[in-house]
């Protein structure tokens, strides 16, 4: 019976590293840290994607379009406050009827 092993987020990152640099083939990767080639494969794309993430994120701050959009959701809330307070009065309304009835 085999166990499953579990790896740390670092021995992943090195691995994961490693393969993208492309120095070795991933077999020999694979060989020397001990793990399936399959795994540094799926280690190696999981790594690639992320990577556009980390540095897209910055790339893509706009300071005017972040106000823009905390305007547009302050507007929201106040809507969204205005209805709330409208659903409750009739709430009521609808209760004191009820009562009475």
């Amino acid at each position: 019976m085999s166990k499953r092993r579990h790896h740390s987020a670092e021995f992943k990152a090195r691995v994961a590293l490693e393969a993208l640099k492309g120095i070795e083939p991933v077999h020999v990767i694979a060989a020397r840290f001990e793990v399936h080639p399959t795994q540094v494969t799926a280690w190696k794309k999981e790594i690639a994607d992320r990577l556009l993430e980390l540095f897209g994120k910055r790339s893509d701050h706009d300071p005017q379009a972040a106000a823009e959009r905390e305007k547009e959701l302050y507007r929201k809330i106040g809507q969204l406050q205005v209805e709330n307070d409208w659903a409750k009065k009739c709430c009521r309304a609808w209760t004191v009827i009820a009562v009475a009835a």
